[in-house]
């Protein structure tokens, strides 16, 4: 890990402004997520990028209770379930899936 020689001072609310430089390093735009992560003595910001809780892909990602799980994922997990996936066309959100139970 690199240093950048920039040092700021945290608010009464626990706040402190990214210098721009990082924020345009990083491509980090009004309203994008931040991860944060801590290591012994260090708080680390990563920008947020959905992916699937199973594989990490980031690629045609939906979601389900809150977790992303990429298409791909829900077509291996229907396999081991037991189930015939048979995908179609759907109108507006690409890819669909009906599951028809092989018992």
């Amino acid at each position: 890990m690199k240093s950048t020689g920039i040092v700021r001072k945290v608010d009464q609310l626990g706040r402190m402004v990214l210098p721009s430089e990082l924020r345009e390093s990083f491509n980090i735009k009004d309203g994008d997520a931040l991860e944060i992560f801590t290591s012994n003595d260090m708080i680390v910001l990563k920008k947020y990028m959905p992916s699937d809780i199973f594989t990490g892909d980031m690629e045609d990602l939906i979601e389900y209770k809150g977790k992303k799980v990429s298409k791909n994922t829900v077509r291996e997990l229907a396999k081991i379930a037991g189930f015939r996936l048979e995908e179609t066309e759907a109108p507006q959100k690409g890819n669909s899936f009906e599951l028809e139970d092989i018992f």
